[in-house]
C-alpha cells in the first residue's frame, strides 16, 4: 500500500506575508471610512480608531503565530481549537467556516469584484440581470455581477488546483499590484496640494440630538474598522506548506499586519487632504470619491480599477488558505473522507479546493450569502475569543511542547486579543441579538453531524 501524499513545504517567510497583506486588502479600506465619519464626525478619533483597530489586530497576529508554530499544519484555527478544547469545537469551526464564514466570504468578496468590474463593462454589474426564473413565491434572478463571481471563482481555483506554488505567484503579484498601487496613490495623494484640512487636534464638537454618545460611536467605528482588518489569519491555514516555518509563519504574519497597519493609516491621511468631514460622511466609496477629488475623473476611474485588483486578490489569498481547513478535518475523520485526498502530482488539496469553490458559487448564485453571513458574525468573533484564551489554555496543558515562537508580550498581549474579542461577542450579541442567535443555530446543525461523523469513523 503506497503512502498517503502529503502537502509540501514551499512557501517561505515572503509568501506568508503577501498572503496575510492579500487577505486583509479587499474592499474595505476604499469604503469604510465614509461609513465611520457619519458614526463619528470627528477626523481624529477616525484616524484614532484605525490606528487602535490595527494595534489590536497586531496583538491577534502576535498570538497566534505562537499557535502556528506550534502547530506548523494545515487547518489553522481547526488545529488551534482542536488541541486546545478537543475536537467537537475544532469541528464546529470547520463546519461553520465552510457552511457559511470562509464560503459566504468567498461569495460576498467575489460579487464585489463583479460589481467594480461593471464600473467598466456595465454587462458584469451587480444591477445587470442577465436571467430571472420564478419558484413559487419566491423568483431568482442571477445579475452580471454573480455571474462575474462565478467566473472569477472558476479561474482562480483552476490555478490553486494545479499546486501552491503556482497559486501562490498569481496571489503574489495580485498583492503586489495592489500595493504597489495603494503606494502611488498615498506617495501622490500626500504631495498633491490639498483640498480639505484634516483638523485632528480640533475639539470634540457638539453631538446631535439623539446621537449615541462618543464612547458608543467610537465602538461602532471599531467593529467596522476591525471588520476590515479580517483575514490577518490567514497565513495559519497554510502553516502545513511553510518551509521553516516556526520562524517564517511568525515572520510573515507579523510583517504582514504591520504592513497593512501602515497603508490603512496613510490611506486615511489622503482621504483627509482630499475630503472635508462633511464629504467624507456622505460618500460611501471614499477611496474614488477621495481619487476624483485629488486628481479628477481620470484618478477616480484608476482608483477604481486598483480596488478591482485588489478585489481580485483578496479573493485568490482567500480561496488559497481557507481550502486548507477541511483536509485535515476528513484526515481526522471528521468531514468527508474525500476531502482528505492530496492530489498526488500536484500536492494539493483538490478535492477540498473544489468543494468550497463548488459552495461558493452557489451561495453567490443564490444571492443569499449576505443575509447567511451576517448570521456567523457572532460565531466568527467567537472563535477568535477562543483561539485567543488557547494560548493560556496549551500552556497550561502542554507546557513543555516545543514552541519556536512565544507570543512577545505574553500574558498581556494575547489576553488584550481575547478581552476586546469578548467585548466584540457581547456588542455583537447585544445589537444584533436575532442574528447571533440564528447563527449558533447554525453552528449547532453541526452537531448531529458531529457525532454522526464520529461514530462513522475508523477506530485505530
Amino acid at each position: 500500500m503506497s503512502a498517503p501524499q502529503e502537502l509540501l513545504r514551499r512557501l517561505g517567510a515572503w509568501d506568508a506575508a503577501l498572503i496575510t497583506i492579500g487577505s486583509v486588502i479587499g474592499t474595505g479600506i476604499f469604503l469604510t471610512t465614509g461609513d465611520m465619519a457619519k458614526a463619528m464626525p470627528h477626523t481624529g478619533l477616525v484616524l484614532l480608531v484605525w490606528v487602535v483597530s490595527g494595534l489590536l489586530t497586531l496583538t491577534g497576529a502576535l498570538t497566534y503565530a505562537e499557535l502556528g508554530a506550534m502547530y506548523p499544519r494545515a487547518g489553522g484555527m481547526y488545529v488551534f481549537l482542536r488541541e486546545a478544547y478537543g475536537p467537537l469545537w475544532g469541528f464546529l469551526y470547520g463546519w461553520g467556516a465552510f457552511l457559511v464564514i470562509m464560503s459566504g466570504g468567498i461569495a460576498a468578496i467575489a460579487v464585489g469584484f463583479g460589481e467594480y468590474l461593471g464600473a467598466f463593462l456595465p454587462f458584469w454589474s451587480t444591477q445587470h440581470e442577465i436571467f430571472s426564473v420564478p419558484l413559487g413565491s419566491f423568483t431568482w434572478s442571477v445579475s452580471g455581477g454573480q455571474l462575474a463571481a462565478t467566473l472569477a471563482i472558476l479561474v482562480l481555483t483552476a490555478i490553486n488546483h494545479f499546486g501552491v506554488k503556482e497559486g501562490v505567484a498569481v496571489q503574489n503579484l495580485l498583492t503586489i499590484l495592489k500595493v504597489g498601487a495603494i503606494a502611488a496613490f498615498v506617495g501622490i495623494g500626500l504631495l498633491v496640494p490639498a483640498k480639505a484640512v484634516a483638523h485632528l487636534t480640533a475639539p470634540l464638537p457638539q453631538l446631535p440630538a439623539g446621537h449615541v454618545g462618543w464612547l458608543a460611536a467610537f465602538g461602532v467605528a471599531m467593529i467596522a474598522a476591525l471588520w476590515t482588518y479580517d483575514g490577518w489569519y490567514g497565513a495559519t491555514f497554510s502553516a502545513g506548506e511553510m518551509k521553516n516555518p516556526g520562524r517564517n509563519l511568525p515572520i510573515g504574519l507579523i510583517t504582514g499586519t504591520l504592513t497593512i497597519i501602515v497603508l490603512y493609516t496613510l490611506l486615511n491621511l489622503v482621504y483627509f487632504r482630499a475630503l472635508p468631514l462633511e464629504g467624507l460622511a456622505a460618500t460611501s466609496r471614499v477611496g474614488e470619491t477621495a481619487a476624483t477629488a485629488l486628481f479628477g475623473i481620470n484618478g477616480g476611474r484608476l482608483l477604481t480599477a486598483a480596488v478591482l485588483v485588489s478585489t481580485f486578490g483578496c479573493l485568490s489569498s482567500t480561496l488559497l488558505y481557507s481550502s486548507r481547513i477541511y483536509q485535515p478535518m476528513a484526515e481526522d475523520g471528521l468531514f468527508f473522507q474525500s476531502m482528505a485526498r492530496i492530489h498526488p502530482r500536484y500536492r494539493v488539496p483538490t478535492i477540498s479546493l473544489w468543494t468550497q469553490s463548488g459552495w461558493a458559487i452557489l451561495l453567490a448564485l443564490s444571492g443569499r450569502y449576505d443575509q447567511l453571513y451576517t448570521y456567523v458574525v457572532f460565531v466568527a468573533v467567537l472563535f477568535h475569543m477562543l483561539t485567543g484564551a488557547s494560548v493560556f489554555v496549551l500552556r497550561k496543558k502542554h507546557p513543555d511542547a516545543p514552541r519556536p515562537y512565544r507570543v512577545w508580550g505574553y500574558p498581556v498581549v494575547p489576553l488584550i486579543f481575547m478581552v476586546s474579542s469578548g467585548i466584540l461577542v457581547v456588542n455583537t450579541l447585544s445589537e444584533k441579538p436575532v442574528e447571533s442567535l440564528f447563527g449558533l443555530g447554525l453552528l449547532a446543525l453541526g452537531l448531529p453531524a458531529y457525532f454522526y461523523w464520529r461514530k462513522s469513523k475508523p477506530q485505530s
